[in-house]
């Protein structure tokens, strides 16, 4: 009888490094692709006109009727994907679900104390064009995981 040859750890590990991204949902995947998407567009704005960004936040400063506006749907963005997808299963999965919170937070405050979030805001508009390179980088990123990755599911 001849025994079967076994990998060794090491060309296993290789072969696991080419492999796509890895989550249970296929939701997670489109998700990661969308937020991807908007990231890379906001990004892109940023650097293509940064005075765009430094003229919303002092309209956000002079019209508290635009924060409530603004809040409103931040806050539903949020709580749909909490409500759709709180997965804590893989990394992909926690990063989508993270965003879905960080969102539902930024919303809340946003309707309830803007002021805190609008000085923050202020602070960083002097940063836009990092800013918005990161949101670039972060958004392909995320595209690209949800684009390449596949859902396994754990039976």
């Amino acid at each position: 009888m001849s025994k079967a040859i076994r990998p060794s750890s090491a060309m296993r590990d290789e072969e696991e490094d080419g492999l796509p991204m890895d989550t249970i949902s296929v939701l997670t995947l489109r998700l990661s692709e969308a937020i991807g998407l908007y990231m890379i567009v906001a990004g892109i704005g940023g650097l293509t006109a940064p005075q765009r960004w430094r003229a919303m936040m002092e309209d956000l400063e002079r019209l508290p009727g635009l924060v409530m506006a603004l809040g409103f749907p931040v806050f539903a963005v949020g709580a749909a994907l909490i409500l759709i997808h709180s997965i804590w299963t893989d990394p992909l999965a926690v990063i989508v679900s993270l965003i879905g919170y960080v969102s539902l937070v930024e919303g809340a405050l946003l309707l309830a104390v803007p002021g805190p979030l609008i000085r923050i805001g202020r602070w960083s508009v002097q940063f836009t064009r990092a800013w918005a390179i990161v949101s670039i980088v972060l958004g392909i990123l995320l595209f690209l995981a949800g684009l390449t990755g596949r859902a396994t599911v754990i039976a």
